[in-house]
């Protein structure tokens, strides 16, 4: 534009950029004002502080200097003494600003040229921010888009209204995008960066699925069916939970449709992904069954403080490669959709562990308690698994098992305390001879064996567990493309020890250690809780 146009012109340039870039017309008057002062420097002053104002309904436009009422004047481009100021204005006191009008002023080619840059910025900033603004809102839609160019395996989208980016991770196997290509994604993230708004898309994040469905079947739409829970494999297999609020609407096959034409347009849009619509539950051990389908299942057995499920198969018709699937693709699915660690055995399997338990038990009974084999196989039979829950359990439950009477139970009750305290003497001598500090003793969840492991690992103050990684301390699975995982043990392997409850210990050893407060620990675990409770 230029800054010479008359007042007509300028609320015309105004009107038309804010039309054309989709911005306010008072952010494109405030970019010309900005503009045509910076010009007005040029030729007043750069220290003097020029202000420029166009009336937005009749577009004349004002120019005037503004001069800081001051007791001594430093800077006369932009100060004015308090007597000079009350002549001008009797009222004026010291930290006022006086306005003096300017004459107009012819630009040149130069200072036309400066305001345009100005407002070129001022428009592209303002661009930006409307962006970002229009589509921070929108993350979790799907869009349609046009391809307008690929960039190192990347695909850059034309929204219309904004540029996004498909990175090539979040594209389907195989997938490939050439230039005018029309192409739906999920919006997952929004960015405000200097470059401008970055606008993340994908294809293979699991709810791109659930949106799709919710765009061919109603019922979903609707609420009238809802999706719990969505596994991907990108490309390949999906799994997808499913619940009817209504009880005469069945909710796998809403979303099926009429000879599966729903579920065939959702498969034609991720390229031939193979989705398994599994009616949701809330008993876990019902929806892990559902959920391992086609494969049949005879038993389940809960561990719900570790969030572990093991499953039982048949040994005929090859169940057992059934439920696992081609590379542990069915289970693992079923892992994910579920939230729970899946196990899965044969029942004859099962059977040998169980007798390896019972005997193993037998055993350790035997040995510790100083009695024969039928006594150890009465404990094992019973469900006892260690000397700790026999210390621990009321003696009246012992003398109730067959065989036992209450001095029998006392005895065996007493043997197991015994057993229990001269194991401690030994585990805090060897911690003693190991050099590990007694402030390890006091962070919550630590034991006495696993001082004697930090021990033998090197960990031996408050500061070298704080140090530590969850990895260092329950190992980790290192695979290779190609090659077999390879297992590393950590400082406490062959201790029964969850990665959470390992992190935990971690945690309470940096607060000890002064490396964050408990108000940290507690701000974080709200964190993590609010980030759980996100759809998947």
């Amino acid at each position: 534009m230029a800054v010479s146009a008359n007042r007509l012109e300028l609320l015309q340039i105004a009107d038309a950029v804010a039309r054309e870039k989709s911005i306010d017309r008072g952010i494109v008057i405030a970019a010309m004002e900005d503009a045509i002062a910076k010009a007005a420097r040029a030729r007043y002053g750069s220290e003097t502080d020029v202000h420029a104002e166009i009336d937005p309904k009749k577009g004349e436009l004002r120019l005037s200097r503004h001069m800081l009422v001051v007791d001594k004047v430093e800077n006369h481009a932009n100060q004015i003494s308090l007597v000079d100021a009350q002549r001008a204005n009797p009222g004026a006191q010291v930290g006022d600003t006086i306005a003096d009008t300017l004459p107009p002023l012819e630009y040149g080619r130069i200072a036309a040229q400066s305001a345009k840059q100005v407002i070129v910025q001022k428009v592209r900033e303002a661009e930006r921010d409307r962006q970002y603004q229009e589509f921070k809102d929108r993350i979790g839609d799907i869009v349609n888009g046009v391809v307008k160019r690929v960039e190192y395996g990347s695909v850059i989208v034309d929204l219309g209204r904004g540029e996004a980016i498909i990175r090539r991770d979040e594209m389907l196997p195989r997938e490939v995008f050439r230039n005018g290509d029309r192409v739906r994604a999920y919006i997952f993230d929004v960015r405000r960066e200097t470059r401008g708004p970055q606008i993340f898309l994908s294809r293979t994040h699991p709810q791109f699925m659930a949106k799709l469905f919710a765009q061919e079947v109603p019922e979903i739409y609707d609420g009238i069916v809802e999706i719990k829970a969505v596994a991907r494999d990108p490309g390949s297999r999906a799994k997808i939970g499913v619940i009817s609020r209504d009880s005469s609407v069945d909710p796998v096959g809403a979303c099926v449709g009429m000879r599966g034409s729903r579920v065939q347009a959702v498969v034609n849009e991720l390229q031939g992904e193979k989705i398994d619509i599994i009616p949701w539950s809330p008993d876990i051990a019902t929806f892990v069954v559902n959920a391992l389908a086609p494969a049949e299942v005879s038993k389940v057995v809960i561990d719900e403080d570790r969030e572990r499920i093991e499953v039982v198969v048949p040994d005929t018709n090859n169940q057992l490669s059934l439920a696992i699937g081609r590379r542990g693709q069915n289970v693992r699915l079923a892992s994910q959709l579920t939230g729970w660690d899946i196990d899965i055995l044969t029942e004859q399997e099962e059977s040998e562990r169980r007798q390896a338990d019972f005997e193993n038990s037998t055993r350790v009974f035997m040995e510790s308690l100083n009695v024969d084999e039928v006594v150890g196989q009465l404990l094992a039979s019973e469900g006892f698994t260690s000397v700790e829950e026999l210390a621990m359990v009321d003696v009246k439950e012992l003398a109730g098992i067959e065989g036992f009477d209450e001095e029998t139970a006392q005895e065996l009750q007493n043997r197991a305390r015994e057993y229990l305290e001269q194991q401690e003497a030994e585990l805090e001598a060897r911690r003693k001879e190991l050099g590990v500090e007694d402030a390890l003793k006091d962070v919550p969840g630590v034991t006495s064996k696993m001082l004697v492991k930090f021990g033998e690992n090197d960990i031996k103050t408050v500061d070298d567990l704080a140090g530590c990684a969850t990895d260092d301390l329950v190992g980790w699975t290192e695979r290779k493309e190609g090659g077999e995982p390879t297992k590393h043990a950590g400082a406490l392997d062959g201790i029964d020890i969850s990665r959470d409850d390992a992190e935990a210990m971690i945690m309470q050893a940096r607060v000890k250690a002064g490396w964050i407060t408990e108000g940290d620990l507690a701000k974080l675990a709200e964190e993590t809780e609010a980030t759980e409770d996100q759809p998947a």
